[in-house]
């Protein structure tokens, strides 16, 4: 949306479905940087005129934009040690919380006390999705101790900073990607854990409820079928 203010100009109410449709015919997105531009402008103007601010949403005129298929883009492990072992303790807290726990940015930056819980199973976190969707995500034993160690001695938020107490989501994703290799990043860590998650048992729902999708297909996008799956489907075609 700051980009599109930049671009348009003025007022975001007086813009018109033809300048709209203009600007983003000029942009080189690739298909999923689109579909997900246009699904916020949309966002955006129903939420003006649903507040009646505008009569009429220019983004209405915005073709639907097919979702592409599926490329899971999970971390190499080697590129995964190599960062870990390059990290500084805080760094390093925020790797594993994306590849362990697969964590967005903005639910590491926002980890505070309150939210760590701890039942018969362990050690779990409180995790502050999007949309307003808190979830529990639980932690392994030596991830655990770390994260429990960090919030003692904070007495807070997890990793202070000055976005309201804690670091910006924009500059975790900026940390990690420092130590990552060229072309991965905060977010393909997540697609290391769900793919992880996915060969434990082949449990769709499972990763869904720990990635905190609203949809099952959205997380079909982040789970890299196991090579083992796809080589007992092979041989059973062929025995067949």
């Amino acid at each position: 949306m700051a980009r599109a203010s930049r671009a348009l100009g003025g007022s975001p109410w007086a813009v018109t479905g033809d300048e709209l449709t203009g600007w983003v015919s000029a942009q080189d997105w690739a298909r999923e940087t689109r579909r997900s531009v246009y699904g916020s402008l949309r966002g955006f103007w129903d939420w003006g005129v649903g507040s009646g601010r505008c009569e009429v949403s220019p983004a209405a005129v915005l073709p639907a934009v097919a979702a592409g298929p599926a490329r899971p883009r999970p971390t190499p492990e080697r590129s995964y040690r190599a960062a870990l072992a390059a990290a500084d303790a805080r760094e390093r807290l925020i790797l594993r919380l994306a590849a362990e726990c697969g964590l967005r940015r903005a639910e590491i930056a926002q980890i505070h006390a309150r939210d760590l819980l701890e039942d018969l199973g362990g050690w779990s976190l409180v995790v502050h999705g999007k949309g307003g969707r808190d979830r529990e995500v639980p932690m392994a034993e030596g991830l655990a101790t770390i994260v429990r160690a960090q919030l003692m001695a904070t007495g807070g938020w997890l990793l202070p900073g000055g976005d309201h107490g804690h670091l910006s989501p924009r500059y975790v994703g900026i940390l990690a990607s420092r130590l990552l290799p060229d072309g991965w990043t905060l977010h393909t860590l997540r697609h290391r854990c769900a793919s992880v998650a996915y060969a434990v048992d082949r449990d769709l729902l499972g990763v869904q409820a720990l990635l905190g999708h609203a949809s099952v297909a959205t997380t079909q996008r982040y789970v890299k079928v196991p090579d083992d799956a796809v080589r007992r489907a092979v041989r059973r075609a062929a025995a067949a």
